[in-house]
C-alpha cells in the first residue's frame, strides 16, 4: 500500500523545500475554506505549489477508513488536492486506500456461524423468517459488535418521541464508530439483511435510526446537504469514495463502471454517519435515498437531481 498521509506529511515537513511548498498549500486551503476568493496570482501560486509536489510521496498518499487519526490524514490529503474540489462536486479521486488492501479486518465468520448453530435451535428457527433479527443475534455474539451497536442506538434514540431533539452529530459519530470498528462480517449482515416482509424491512430501516440520523422535521434541499458535507473532511472524503466506486455503467454486468460491486457497497456504508447519511425509504422495498428534496432549487435543479440520483437510481448500488 502507498504511504499514509500522516507519514508523508512528516517526511515533507522535515525537508525545507517541501515544507515551504506545503505551507503555501495550507494557506490556499484556508482561503478556500473561508470562501475568500483568490485572485489570479493567488490561484497560479496555489496550482504551482501543487505541481511542485509532483513527485513527492504527499501527492500519492492515502488514508484508511479505520485508522486512528483519520481526520488528520484526510486534512493532509485535501490540502494537497485542493484544486480538485473547484466548483462542481465531482470529487473524482478517493482519499482512501483500496479496500482490498485492508483485508486484515476480516473475521472468521464460519467460526461464528458454528457458534450460532450450537446456540439455541428454537431461537434460530424463529430467526429464519426474519434475517435482520438473525443478524442482530449474530452481532450479540461479538462483545465489540454489541457494545458499539448499543452505544449508537442509545445516543440516537435519546429525545425521540419527546420535546428534546437528539444530538445528530453525536449520533452520526456513534454510527461511524460502529461501521468503522466492527468487522464487516457483522455490519454488512445487519445493514443488508434480505427481507420478505415489512416487519423485517422495518427492522432493517431502523438500523440507521431514521428519526435522528436520517430525517429532519422538514426535508432540506439536497444542495444544502451537499454543502454541509463538503465542509466536513470525513463526509467529503466518503462522498469522493462513493463517487469513485459507485459510478454506474450500463455496459457493465454488475452496473458498476469499476466492475466492483463490493467496493461500492463498502463506499455506501462509509456514507452512513455523515451529513449525507442514506437510508431505506420504506419498510417494503430496498430502495434507498437521501433525506432531501430538489424542489425550489432554481437554476441548480439539474445539479440537485444529480446528487439525489447518485443514491436513488444508481444501478451500481
Amino acid at each position: 500500500p502507498r504511504s499514509d498521509c500522516i507519514v508523508a506529511e512528516q517526511q515533507c515537513l522535515s525537508d525545507s523545500t517541501c515544507n515551504a511548498t506545503y505551507r503555501i498549500l495550507e494557506s490556499c486551503t484556508l482561503a478556500k475554506s473561508h470562501l475568500l476568493p483568490l485572485d489570479q496570482e493567488g490561484r497560479v501560486r496555489c496550482l504551482g505549489a501543487e505541481l511542485d509536489l509532483g513527485n513527492s510521496s504527499l501527492l500519492h498518499c492515502r488514508c484508511h477508513r479505520r485508522m486512528k487519526r483519520q481526520e488528520h490524514c484526510l486534512r493532509v490529503f485535501w490540502t494537497v488536492h485542493s484544486s480538485m474540489t473547484d466548483g462542481y462536486f465531482n470529487l473524482e479521486t478517493s482519499p482512501y486506500e483500496n479496500p482490498a488492501n485492508e483485508e486484515h479486518w476480516k473475521t472468521d465468520y464460519n467460526k461464528l456461524a458454528a457458534l450460532v448453530s450450537g446456540k439455541d435451535c428454537s431461537q434460530l428457527a424463529a430467526d429464519a423468517t426474519n434475517p435482520c433479527l438473525k443478524a442482530t443475534h449474530v452481532c450479540n455474539l461479538s462483545k465489540k459488535c454489541v457494545r458499539l451497536r448499543t452505544e449508537y442506538a442509545s445516543i440516537c434514540t435519546k429525545g425521540v418521541g419527546s420535546e428534546e431533539t437528539c444530538d445528530r452529530r453525536k449520533c452520526h459519530r456513534g454510527l461511524r464508530n460502529f461501521f468503522e470498528k466492527v468487522p464487516e462480517d457483522f455490519t454488512k449482515r445487519i445493514l443488508f439483511c434480505p427481507c420478505q416482509d415489512e416487519i423485517c424491512g422495518e427492522r432493517r430501516r431502523k438500523t440507521i435510526v431514521p428519526d435522528c440520523s436520517f430525517q429532519y422535521n422538514t426535508k432540506p434541499n439536497c444542495l444544502w446537504l451537499l454543502d454541509s458535507c463538503l465542509e466536513d473532511h470525513i463526509c467529503k472524503s466518503r462522498l469522493a469514495d462513493f463517487q469513485q466506486n459507485c459510478q454506474p455503467a450500463d455496459t457493465s454486468p454488475d452496473g458498476c463502471a469499476l466492475q466492483d460491486h463490493a467496493a461500492c457497497l463498502q463506499a455506501y456504508m462509509g456514507m452512513i454517519g455523515t451529513p449525507m447519511t442514506p437510508n431505506y425509504i420504506s419498510n417494503s422495498s430496498v430502495e434507498i435515498s437521501l433525506w432531501c428534496t430538489c424542489e425550489s432549487s432554481g437554476n441548480q435543479k439539474e445539479k440537485c437531481d444529480q446528487i439525489l440520483g447518485m443514491f436513488e437510481s444508481n444501478k451500481c448500488l
